[in-house]
């Protein structure tokens, strides 16, 4: 039965309500607009864009009109391939064919609306780029044009930017500079203009350009807006009641609600038994809290859940975010480094340090004969080339590690000895690795080997292999590396249909609710993670749930389905 808790007012009024800031939550009221309804969107922080802010940014899209005019030959069939190929059994093959068909159109429909400017990332291929016929070596990875902060106005201090990538530089910029392992060669110059200029790029510059979207068309942004419930009258979904600043704020919805609040990863209860992470640290706000989960639960929405995207992070000593909170950062972009491996306790490898996709899933392995995780705790490894030549976390190549900052040693025995890490086994193991490094080959795991791993995590200019260099001058570095989660992209989520509707646990639509990216579950992924996928969801089903909200679903339904 549906519920009915209708108020005895209202206090906010419009035809569809977003609840979250991000892509998803703009999107759809964007679209709404431009579809002749009116609409709002609710923000429960005081800064709008999301987790989108604090992504890469990068879009990833199928068969679109920028593969094309630089001369890759792409469709959306091959998207859907690609996916379903990936997804191993855990998607769902109607949610994979519904998103591949409207994300180019989403896409499209955005650039010619709001003035969203993107382009291809040259040279970045699909994560499986060579592992399936379907996989494209570039141009379903798009990134914005930079974008100018000051256009934003009023807005330009409280649009989220992220404190762990540099939004000042596009991936593009970085790339054609030698990747992220060349920071020494990076133009920080243009950085430099681009930061004094508020000109943002990556996750940032995507988010403020539908928070512009939204401005330019009147949408309010209601921000310090905490939605606590949502509201029915016994048919359908018709308001939210939300806090703010301690005072009760009911909101009508006359067409719909579409729920975008991310995930539940800073909730450690819902991280443990929706997910598999045990007690993970997160890059992530606070108001990541599992609030999806919250407010269609009494409504009867069904969870589905999909294999986890396991992260691992580090803290260096000093860092936090504007919350008071330790700052975490992604060992992802630096694990993969020539003269740097990672260990578990027993001083082994247990992975490709090269591709974080193949890699994180062994943090997580349980030996079942002793009942624990022999992957973790672990430590990322580096001796001192890989801090001659790269950076690592906030640190600049050759910059003077802190001393409070994981631990030192001249040898690899004493590094072992003060971190608990088994002396003999590291020692066998950064003897073996070493030897082969120096050939370029890694027959244990196959570390420089994958097309994409090589592309952003390796040094392109170090021979014979971008992603291999021994561990053989002192001192050496460990740093201790913690569980963390996967940047707002969770393992389950509310399950929608081809409109984004949310569904109950009949798989009937519950009337009047909606929700958008990774506050959906991942059926059109399962198993696969794809950079650019999370950022493409939410703009796609965002767009998908206000064209139904408005009474005229997407006309490309029949063919996706």
């Amino acid at each position: 039965m549906m519920l009915s808790n209708l108020p005895a007012k209202w206090d906010m009024e419009a035809d569809l309500v977003a609840i979250g800031s991000g892509i998803g939550g703009l999107s759809a009221a964007i679209a709404g607009h431009e579809q002749g309804l009116s609409t709002l969107v609710l923000e429960r922080s005081n800064e709008v864009g999301g987790v989108t802010a604090l992504s890469q940014g990068q879009v990833w899209i199928p068969g679109s009109r920028h593969a094309a005019e630089i001369g890759v030959e792409d469709s959306v069939e091959s998207g859907f391939r690609y996916l379903q190929r990936l997804a191993m059994g855990y998607g769902d093959d109607t949610a994979i064919r519904n998103f591949t068909t409207h994300a180019p159109v989403a896409l499209h429909w955005f650039e010619d609306t709001i003035g969203l400017r993107m382009v291809p990332i040259r040279g970045c291929p699909d994560y499986y780029y060579g592992l399936t016929n379907d996989s494209v070596s570039e141009g379903r990875l798009l990134e914005v044009v930079p974008f100018p902060g000051a256009t934003l106005g009023d807005w330009q201090g409280k649009t989220r930017l992220s404190p762990q990538v540099p939004y000042g530089l596009t991936t593009q910029d970085i790339a054609d500079k030698g990747g992220l392992a060349a920071m020494s060669k990076w133009d920080f110059e243009l950085m430099g203009q681009r930061l004094m200029n508020d000109e943002r790029c990556a996750g940032s510059g995507l988010a403020a350009y539908f928070v512009k979207g939204a401005l330019d068309r009147g949408i309010p942004l209601e921000t310090g807006v905490n939605a606590q419930e949502l509201i029915a009258d016994g048919e359908r979904v018709v308001g939210v009641r939300c806090t703010r600043d301690g005072a009760e704020l009911f909101v009508k919805a006359n067409k719909g609600v579409v729920i975008a609040v991310s995930s539940y990863e800073r909730e450690q209860k819902l991280e443990r038994n929706l997910g598999n992470q045990l007690d993970p640290v997160s890059m992530l706000f606070t108001a990541i809290d599992g609030a999806n989960i919250r407010l269609a639960g009494p409504l009867g929405a069904r969870i589905s859940r999909v294999p986890e995207i396991s992260m691992a992070g580090f803290h260096q000593p000093g860092e936090e975010t504007e919350e008071g909170q330790p700052l975490w950062r992604s060992v992802m972009p630096f694990m993969g480094l020539p003269h740097t491996i990672v260990v578990n306790s027993s001083g082994k490898r247990f992975g490709n340090e090269g591709f974080y996709r193949s890699f994180f899933y062994q943090l997580d392995a349980i030996d079942g004969t002793t009942q624990t995780h022999p992957n973790f705790p672990c430590w990322v490894i580096l001796d001192s080339q890989a801090r001659a030549k790269y950076g690592f976390g906030s640190l600049a190549p050759g910059q003077e590690w802190p001393e409070d900052f994981g631990t030192t040693a001249d040898t690899i025995e004493e590094l072992a000895r003060k971190t608990g890490i088994d002396a003999a086994g590291l020692a066998a193991t950064v003897a073996d690795f070493n030897v082969n490094a120096e050939a370029g080959k890694d027959p244990a795991f196959g570390r420089g080997e994958q097309p994409w791993g090589a592309w952003m995590t390796g040094d392109k200019d170090h021979e014979p292999n971008p992603n291999l260099g021994p561990l053989s001058k002192g001192p050496f570095f460990a740093v201790p590396l913690r569980r963390m989660g996967a940047t707002g992209i969770p393992a389950a989520g509310l399950q929608i249909d081809h409109n984004a509707n949310v569904v109950g646990w009949d798989e009937k639509p519950i009337p009047g609710l909606y929700a958008a990216g990774n506050s959906a579950a991942r059926l059109e992924t399962g198993a696969v993670m794809q950079s650019g996928v999370s950022n493409a969801r939410g703009m796609t089903y965002g767009w998908l749930a206000a064209l139904h909200a408005a009474g005229r679903p997407s006309k490309s339904l029949d063919n996706a389905l």
